[in-house]
């Protein structure tokens, strides 16, 4: 990619990310060229389509749903402290985007959805702390019901906007009911 071409396409995410963060995933295409100093047509030859452009927007937050995984499974503390450290995380994660949790939640375990992979990446993220957390948890919890119900508690978080402090006792609730 030509030293121009990657300045637009880097300018194209970074304003595309501050703009679906304030207005959601369907704010006006064009709005974003314009506000990156492009024209639409540069903005769709990079990004054919709204789902290419959701898609290099979340690149770099997929890459820190590892990194929060990570940091969630070497928390100190009992198995209730780790999940409910990794809860936090993953409502963090998946809310970084007004409306950004009730899209990502109905979206898991559709094949057919175009954010299909980043869905995979979060319910994988959930299995590796049911694994960690093995024997502490109940038995036959799947990732997919762990990421559906965490990501139910951030889609009301995010609808009422509600604060991290009023989000807790919610998933302290989910918690004690998935621990043995």
């Amino acid at each position: 990619m030509r030293a121009d071409a990657k300045r637009n396409y880097d300018k194209i995410v970074g304003v595309a990310r501050q703009v679906f963060r304030e207005k959601g995933y369907d704010a006006p295409l064009d709005e974003i060229a314009k506000k990156a100093g492009v024209g639409a047509g540069t903005l769709y030859r990079h990004f054919p389509t709204r789902d290419a452009l959701l898609d290099a927007v979340m690149q770099a937050w997929v890459d820190s749903v590892d990194v929060a995984t990570e940091k969630a499974l070497a928390r100190e503390g009992s198995p209730r402290e780790v999940l409910l450290g990794w809860f936090d995380s993953y409502v963090g994660l998946i809310s970084s985007y007004k409306g950004n949790p009730a899209k990502l939640t109905s979206a898991m375990g559709d094949p057919a959805s175009p954010i299909l992979t980043k869905c995979q990446i979060l319910t994988q993220a959930n299995g590796r702390v049911i694994d960690e957390l093995g024997d502490a948890l109940k038995s036959g919890i799947e990732p997919l019901q762990m990421a559906r119900l965490i990501g139910g508690v951030a889609t009301v978080a995010d609808n009422a906007d509600l604060d991290t402090d009023a989000v807790r006792p919610m998933l302290e609730v989910v918690a004690d009911g998935l621990l043995a």
